[in-house]
């Protein structure tokens, strides 16, 4: 009879650990917001990467 009693808390016990795990593992997942994306490389680069292009084209071509 006491084999019986201990495979019985043993599955208690199990099914606490997993419920225990399975809580803390729901709060730190919900702590941890995922932050918006925001595109660094808007048109603001690209024009000053064209007027930096064209400013280069302009000092290769000047001789002096």
């Amino acid at each position: 009879m006491k084999n019986l009693n201990d495979n019985k808390d043993i599955n208690r016990d199990g099914e606490n650990i997993k419920e225990f795990i399975e809580a803390s593992t729901k709060k730190s997942v919900s702590l941890y917001e995922l932050k918006k994306h925001i595109p660094w490389f808007d048109k603001g680069c690209s024009r000053f990467l064209a007027q930096r292009k064209q400013a280069k084209m302009q000092w290769l071509q000047d001789q002096s």
